[in-house]
């Protein structure tokens, strides 16, 4: 390992280190979806996931 590999571990440790705490408050107070807010994530998703399907079939 050289001095990058290692200094690159350390300020990824700190990173986690220094976001961790935030991440926690930040979830705890983060307002929760509904199912109407699900179905807006789910529905685009799956029309993406089936035209990728569509474009591998065609392939």
């Amino acid at each position: 390992m050289d001095w990058i590999q290692i200094l690159s571990a350390l300020f990824l440790g700190a990173m986690l280190v220094f976001l961790f705490p935030r991440m926690k408050h930040a979830v705890k107070e983060s307002p929760k979806g509904s199912a109407q807010d699900w179905m807006g994530v789910i529905v685009p998703l799956l029309l993406v996931v089936g035209f990728v399907l569509l474009l591998m079939s065609m392939v």
